[in-house]
């Protein structure tokens, strides 16, 4: 069962941010909301933690992960930006938008694209995101909590956006499968992220989520 941590949307108390990051540091997978959807996640560099989420999410692993950033001098850190990339992304961060970059040798082979060399970062605009990044010093995995349909423990662990209506339908159905719910009364809403692939000199917008019209004034 997971431990639940109510936090505030907009004022986080420093303490339970620092009861979440102490769990994140040992290996704890955990739901949580951003600025898109609510995801799945843990510190990127805990490798335990990424292969659960891997296993929850029921992903290949040449499927590769998305993680946040807290900013863009962040990003540069663990993905080559060309000016081009730079000019876009300046524009667009923080926000809800999924970059896709050629990763360097800080991000684990286990999160990347393995044929491409590539990852996907987001740099939120969310409040308690951007403080669970500044107290854990990593980034975090971010994969929306749609789950596949499959059984186990005999039970569906489908997540149906037609048929979640309220985070507590979120919160029951991921309940047995990760180590920390944070919640912050945000409601469940299934709008994804826009994806641009910035890897080449040309940027593609491969994926229309939320705010695709304002990239595409810079793509």
């Amino acid at each position: 069962m997971a431990k639940i941590f109510p936090v505030h949307p907009d004022n986080p108390q420093i303490r339970r941010i620092e009861e979440i990051k102490s769990a994140l540091s040992s290996g704890a997978v955990m739901l949580y909301p951003t600025d898109t959807v609510y995801a799945i996640g843990c510190d990127l560099n805990a490798k335990s933690a990424v292969e659960r989420v891997r296993q929850i999410k029921q992903l290949a692993n040449d499927k590769p992960l998305t993680f946040l950033c807290p900013s863009l001098s962040n990003v540069a850190t663990y993905a080559f930006v060309s000016d081009t990339a730079y000019r876009i992304m300046k524009r667009l961060i923080p926000g809800t938008y999924t970059f896709l970059l050629p990763a360097t040798k800080l991000v684990p082979r286990l999160v990347q694209n393995p044929k491409r060399k590539t990852t996907g970062i987001r740099v939120p605009n969310h409040t308690v995101c951007l403080a669970l990044l500044a107290a854990l010093g990593n980034p975090i995995i971010s994969t929306s909590a749609h789950v596949p349909p499959d059984e186990i423990n005999n039970s569906l662990i489908y997540i149906d956006p037609e048929t979640i209506q309220s985070r507590v339908e979120l919160f029951d159905r991921l309940d047995n499968l990760v180590d920390i719910i944070v919640d912050t009364g945000e409601e469940p809403t299934y709008e994804v992220s826009t994806i641009l692939d910035l890897t080449a000199d040309e940027a593609v917008i491969v994926r229309r989520g939320l705010g695709w019209e304002a990239a595409a004034a810079w793509v």
